[in-house]
């Protein structure tokens, strides 16, 4: 009897051996799941393409608008509008062979009512009565300003947009990926919703200017309620009406290629608004459409609704949206949210203490099945896109290929960096920090699985928590941030401050990723408008004004950034494998290590500035230093000399003056 080869990730990792049978049973649904959506289908890209059937479309052959519907459970449907002056029932939707519900529209007869920005709903007859909605491949949402309504808008342009961006090769972005996120609408000064095209004019080069070279965006997806930061999408092909038309939406994406940045959108598929009158629940009249039935399809930690992968449908559904997005408008990947809430049937309520966790009870294999095919979806459709997984769990395999045994990521969040940064700035003395433990977190990442590291999210930046620089200076922010006001507590900010992210960024991941503003310390928390607030824009904007007046000491963080990134991008750090540890002083919480013929110094002691200081390098040999925190133009004091070599010594040591709370980068000349 022939043995069936074990998959890479269990060979590769001896711990996985006793869960051989579940990742191939995993890996055969996969390709059971695939084979089906071949054999009826003839591809998965093709499968792919809901959105050229469903939705409101011109038949150049019959000389009219189709408009199609999948709503199974609904008795009947009507499609009103301003072009019918909203009647409910002139214009019914029929069966048609395949199962679903259509109209045609012939071009004389409604070419001046049915025209471009016009509104539109569908009136569905189910078992829940009458309800207008608006249609679920719609391409536009907008809303009422004055009854807040939303309805679906006709979106025919005259002119197709004009995309220049064919040149644009994302080959080396995708080698170390350094991304801004980043918020269209809170991305301005003014208190006020900011739009794509100001974010393309204003916001895109600041980031380029920074040495970032992919923006990961958030809230695209058209979501009826600002303050969920887009969270509770209702229209999953829409993008936000709020920061503009599609068109400007482009003109954001195109710009940002022709300053060689890619575009990464944050994807929403974990869940869906429970919304009645904007969005997908109860959409033919039944609560199992979309949606699992019952208690399985409610989130209770999100007031949210979610699918039923297993479904072809809603396969079909969301497989399109990823290839929607790619297609329409040439975003470069995608960040998943929520997927360790898709993966597991308790959404990632409890302790992962165990890789039983990972392969038995509480998968959810649906869900497994749905991101494996996304993400071969992601793939096929464009070379060297990105997925990325927001995965609290560590599931093993999630960035490994499909045939590996894997989900199919390319990367994952560590979002464990940012949690262990919080917590020893809440409850631990500088004194206490431990860098062991410090080396251990940063570096601990699944073999062959790309992470991205980051010291703060918006997760963190988001009301009811604080930014790294606010859990660091507080109030002192207020008061002593002007460059000639000399105060401890925000000596010790800007100092630790910078050390936690070149400390991240050069240990944690094989990517990087900075929160809009954060880059310079942005001094306050992310709050939308809201009835709590009074409606107030004044936390959801960037005061860019603090990092460029001269006067402030933000400047010096802005300048630490730009410095560190430019120094990871030139010498190729995140590309060049694992960190390896040089030397670790407990005594005096000194790391050093070596990563892309680099080697980092740390020094995180509060008071211990060592002259003579020792260290042995990887290779004989004259090391200058590259990157210095101490610098004057990073708000340092300038007490460490940078200006000349440092020589080995016959044993291979370095001998440099290592001031307290100081990072440094050195380099074999």
């Amino acid at each position: 009897m022939n043995q069936v080869k074990k998959l890479d990730i269990i060979e590769e990792d001896p711990w996985l051996d006793p869960y051989d049978q579940d990742a191939n049973e995993r890996f055969e649904c996969y390709k059971k799941a695939y084979k089906e959506i071949e054999g009826a289908e003839g591809s998965l890209l093709n499968f792919a393409k809901g959105h050229y059937y469903y939705g409101i479309h011109f038949n150049k052959e019959k000389n009219g608008w189709t408009y199609r519907e999948w709503a199974p459970d609904a008795h009947n449907l009507y499609l009103t509008g301003d072009f019918n002056e909203w009647n409910r029932t002139t214009h019914p939707l029929d069966k048609n062979n395949n199962g679903d519900w259509e109209i045609f529209l012939p071009y004389e007869k409604y070419k001046d009512s049915f025209v471009h920005g016009s509104k539109v709903k569908v009136t569905i007859r189910g078992v829940n009565g009458l309800t207008d909605r608006i249609p679920a491949y719609i391409r536009r949402v907008i809303q009422d300003t004055s009854t807040h309504d939303f309805s679906g808008q006709l979106w025919f342009p005259e002119k197709p947009f004009d995309w220049t961006d064919s040149s644009f090769d994302l080959a080396e972005n995708f080698q170390q990926p350094i991304i801004y996120e980043c918020h269209v609408g809170m991305a301005q000064e003014d208190e006020t919703v900011g739009t794509y095209r100001e974010f393309a004019d204003n916001i895109l080069p600041r980031i380029k200017e920074g040495g970032y070279n992919a923006i990961q965006t958030m809230a695209i997806q058209e979501h009826p309620y600002y303050g969920s930061f887009g969270y509770h999408v209702s229209n999953f092909f829409c993008p936000s009406s709020r920061f503009g038309t599609p068109e400007d939406l482009k003109y954001l994406v195109n710009k940002a290629h022709s300053m060689g940045i890619t575009v990464i959108m944050d994807m929403v598929h974990s869940h869906a608004v429970k919304n009645l009158s904007e969005g997908l629940n109860e959409f033919d009249g039944t609560s199992h459409q979309y949606f699992h039935p019952g208690a399985r399809g409610y989130h209770e930690g999100w007031d949210s609704k979610l699918f039923d992968y297993g479904k072809w449908e809603v396969k079909k559904f969301l497989l399109s949206n990823v290839r929607y997005w790619l297609e329409e408008f040439h975003f470069d990947g995608y960040r998943f949210d929520g997927v360790t809430s898709m993966l597991y049937f308790h959404h990632g309520n409890t302790p992962f203490d165990h890789y039983d966790k990972y392969f038995k009870e509480g998968v959810d294999p649906d869900a497994v099945t749905y991101l494996q095919l996304a993400n071969e979806v992601i793939h096929q459709f464009k070379k060297n896109t990105i997925s990325i997984a927001e995965d609290v769990s560590g599931m093993p395999g999630l960035c490994r290929r499909q045939e590996e045994g894997g989900v199919g990521f390319d990367f994952r969040l560590g979002m464990g960096i940012p949690d262990y940064w919080i917590k020893i700035l809440k409850h631990k003395q500088d004194e206490e920090w431990d860098i062991n433990e410090m080396w251990n977190v940063l570096g601990n990442r699944r073999y062959k699985e790309k992470t991205i590291a980051y010291a703060e999210s918006h997760d963190q930046a988001l009301v009811g928590d604080k930014t790294i620089a606010f859990w660091l200076m507080d109030k002192e922010m207020y008061f002593h941030m002007h460059v000639d006001d000399h105060n401890q507590v925000i000596d010790r900010g800007i100092a630790l401050h910078k050390m936690i992210r070149l400390f991240t960024i050069s240990l944690g991941g094989e990517a990087y990723l900075n929160f809009i503003g954060n880059e310079f310390g942005h001094p306050e928390w992310v709050d939308f408008p809201r009835e709590g607030n009074n409606w107030s824009h004044s936390y959801a904007r960037r005061q860019w004004s603090l990092a460029d007046n001269k006067e402030l000491k933000y400047q010096y963080l802005a300048n630490w950034d730009k410095a560190m990134i430019n120094t990871i991008k030139e010498n190729k750090v995140l590309a060049s494998g694992i960190a390896n540890q040089l030397h670790m002083d407990s005594s005096n919480n000194v790391i050093v290590f070596e990563r892309g013929n680099l080697i980092f110094i740390f020094n995180f002691s509060p008071g211990n500035s060592i002259f003579g200081y020792q260290f042995r390098a990887p290779e004989k040999g004259l090391y200058k230093i590259i990157l210095n925190s101490d610098k004057k133009e990073f708000g340092g004091f300038e007490r460490v000399e940078d200006s000349i070599n440092y020589p080995t010594d016959e044993n291979k040591n370095v001998s440099i003056y290592l001031t307290n709370r100081t990072a440094l980068v050195m380099k074999k000349q």
